[in-house]
């Protein structure tokens, strides 16, 4: 029985169901190991307002606009890409720009795939009592044997890879909707078992000075660079997840405001994350820091080294694990959708073939990490996440930008945000057309000087 009328990749019954998807899609990595080290960094309180600002000014237009592409073309990224340049008769160089995402979003994954296969081996460790009394010789020692043993790294992407291609391939509604109905509520509850052990085994004081205090000294034009960053990255937009979960939302379902209770969302998830993680490395005697040191060095010691620690260290890493799963999906949707509708495959075949050739580039990048491979072979983890992230993500957030807000006529685009009020509209329009591209460029330039 055919369950879709207007997409034939799919579509969601309820508004719930589309905001619970786009939420499992924003929360990502950023949003564990970066964002509260980052606030605690660069001025606690100063940078959290500047963070939910520019989120405000150029995270959310762009998810709008990748999200209106989506609904007015009904099917995939590159269809509705593709719908869009017909309806407004313009040149055909724009179809490239869902590709090009695709594109991105495979390498991307690639790179999750790795990390997240790392979670998954350390929440067995964890669990095991592995690291039960461990030295932070012990913890680091730990993660350079994972990274230099190819089998237990290759065991934990191919099963993190595999899940993701089980859920794409069930379907939108079997699959990614019945995903995010079960994975939203069981992050949050796992998120509440983890602060309240932290708050209770950790040093709480330190955490929330470190956190939430206002120091304006620290806050300086790196930070608001920082923060500009983390506002661009943290809503997942420039690999078309948000032009297919679009066309697949319900057609009554107001886009602007389920935008902004999403990014509030991954806002709060992202604090908790702090809350659930910098009370342990202050009670541990550590110094904050954010990335893999963070996850899979400094974390491991602080569990390892308090009570039920590995219980609970299983299930922080359990909740990484599902929070990259989450957003693996929407990155491995829009490129099975787009495979599946140019060449007319079956979905599970889509996504079978999307995943083999992730899990081929991630085994590549991976192989690269260990250290008898270094000066022999060039870094290829690093250089993905350079040409992904650095390069490849923002042109296509610059080029969905100028597309929608400078190419598609404002009564396309008003078709697609009837239920939001006049003046909401006005606003988006605004910020899309001028504040978003402006903030893309300088997210790009900050990159390069990083660099």
């Amino acid at each position: 029985m055919n369950s879709t009328a207007g997409n034939p990749l799919g579509e969601w019954r309820s508004r719930m169901t589309f905001v619970l998807s786009l939420a499992c899609a924003t929360v990502g990595m950023g949003s564990v190991w970066r964002f509260s080290y980052l606030s605690g960094e660069y001025g606690g309180g100063p940078f959290v307002v500047a963070y939910v600002i520019f989120l405000l000014l150029l995270g959310v237009p762009l998810l709008i606009a990748e999200l209106v592409l989506g609904r007015q073309g009904m099917g995939s990224v590159v269809e509705s890409v593709n719908r869009a340049v017909e309806r407004s008769r313009l040149r055909r160089a724009w179809l490239a720009l869902p590709w090009l995402a695709c594109v991105t979003g495979v390498l991307l994954l690639a790179l999750y795939a790795v990390v997240a296969g790392w979670a998954l081996v350390y929440a067995g460790a964890m669990y095991t009592g592995s690291f039960n009394a461990a030295s932070m010789f012990n913890t680091a020692q730990y993660f350079e044997a994972l990274v230099e043993d190819g089998d237990r790294m290759l065991l934990g992407q191919t099963l993190f890879l595999a899940s993701a291609v089980v859920v794409v391939g069930a379907g939108v509604r079997r699959g990614i909707g019945l995903f995010a109905w079960l994975v939203v509520p069981t992050l949050l509850a796992g998120l509440v078992l983890l602060v309240q052990y932290s708050l209770a085994n950790g040093n709480a004081s330190a955490a929330g000075k470190f956190l939430f205090s206002v120091q304006w000294l620290d806050f300086n034009r790196d930070a608001v660079l920082m923060a500009l960053g983390q506002a661009f990255f943290t809503l997942g937009v420039g690999v078309g997840t948000g032009i297919s979960y679009g066309s697949y939302a319900p057609v009554r379902a107001p886009i602007g405001r389920s935008v902004l209770a999403v990014a509030l969302f991954d806002t709060l998830v992202a604090i908790a994350m702090g809350l659930a993680i910098f009370p342990l490395v202050f009670a541990s005697h550590l110094l904050p820091s954010m990335g893999p040191g963070l996850m899979f060095i400094s974390m491991p010691y602080a569990f390892g080294n308090m009570l039920n620690g590995e219980v609970f260290g299983a299930l922080f890493f359990a909740l990484v694990a599902l929070v990259a799963l989450g957003s693996a999906i929407a990155i491995l949707e829009p490129v099975t959708g787009a495979i599946k509708q140019r060449f007319g495959l079956r979905r599970v075949t889509a996504a079978v073939i999307v995943g083999a050739v992730v899990w081929a580039l991630a085994y590549a990048a991976a192989a690269t990490l260990a250290p008898d491979s270094r000066g022999r072979a060039p870094d290829l983890f690093r250089l993905m996440d350079q040409l992904a992230g650095g390069v490849l993500l923002p042109l296509v957030a610059l080029g969905t930008a100028l597309l929608v807000g400078w190419r598609l006529g404002r009564p396309l685009l008003r078709a697609q945000l009837y239920r939001e009020s006049t003046q909401f509209f006005s606003l988006w329009y605004f910020l899309l057309r001028y504040i978003a591209p402006l903030g893309i460029v300088l997210v790009m330039a900050s990159a390069l000087v990083t660099e």
